[in-house]
């Protein structure tokens, strides 16, 4: 069995390569420059470094090897696109026929031009279920009441920026929205939005309502619960089924020492 890897940054790409060759896949990476951990090498059977847009290379890689699935998993700056792209013929003739360039929009489109190849994406996942945030509460100290009316308020607005596919999360405090993720990302959100708040802040990151769930999924971990601490933010709400937590021991573990509250909810559950 041979499976594809299209690798960002983070952590998530060496934990599937690594899960993956323990359950006797070939593992074959097509891994972008300055975002991929250089310690994918030493768990993979090939990888091949590529810049954002370099799209013919990437399926000539997986032709190369006998890809027919794959997986795109990690992160990409956002803002990598202004001043780290090299896009070849094939990522030109891709922008092109896109009508705007939203993240879902451009990953499915891309996921799209995988499976006219010959190359089909499989969910992120498949693997590694245990990534997928549990339901309930996970901390010891639950909402307040306060915390709560602002995880009330928060929840619809975040959904609605998914939907305009602006971001994932935003930070509430007292029923204002202090702020909202562009394309900083999560971690600057929390700062800008703790500093703001001065306090008792709520981050509220969620699915988006068309959300592809194969890839891009809303991820947390330990460096997300030290931003909180630093910004002053005391509560993190991710959704249910629908989001990512690496390292969920230590999350908690972290969470429970400074105080800090990890709920998972589902939608019905804003009823």
């Amino acid at each position: 069995m041979k499976i594809g890897l299209i690798a960002g940054g983070g952590q998530f790409p060496l934990l599937f390569a690594k899960k993956a060759r323990q359950n006797g896949y070939e593992v074959h990476v097509a891994a972008y420059v300055n975002e991929a951990s250089s310690e994918l090498a030493d768990h993979v059977d090939s990888i091949e470094w590529l810049h954002l847009g370099q799209v013919g290379r990437l399926l000539k890689q997986f032709r190369r090897q006998g890809i027919t699935e794959a997986v795109m998993l990690g992160t990409v700056l956002k803002t990598r696109i202004f001043t780290d792209i090299k896009p070849d013929f094939k990522a030109l003739a891709f922008i092109a026929r896109m009508g705007h360039t939203h993240d879902d929009s451009i990953l499915r489109s891309f996921a799209d031009l995988l499976q006219g190849e010959g190359v089909t994406i499989r969910p992120s996942t498949f693997l590694l279920p245990e990534l997928i945030s549990p339901k309930g509460c996970w901390t010891k100290r639950k909402p307040a009441k306060a915390e709560k009316k602002d995880i009330r308020i928060g929840w619809p607005i975040a959904r609605e920026i998914g939907r305009l596919d602006i971001g994932q999360c935003l930070v509430i405090s007292n029923g204002t929205v202090l702020a909202v993720e562009a394309v900083d990302g999560t971690d600057a959100t929390i700062s800008r939005g703790g500093a703001l708040g001065k306090g008792g802040a709520v981050v509220v990151k969620l699915c988006k309502p068309d959300q592809d769930l194969r890839f891009d999924l809303p991820s947390s971990g330990v460096e997300t619960i030290r931003t909180m601490d630093a910004s002053g933010v005391s509560v993190l709400v991710l959704e249910a089924g629908k989001s990512l937590s690496f390292d969920r021991e230590e999350m908690i573990a972290l969470a429970n020492k400074l105080g800090i509250t990890i709920v998972a909810m589902e939608e019905g559950e804003m009823a």
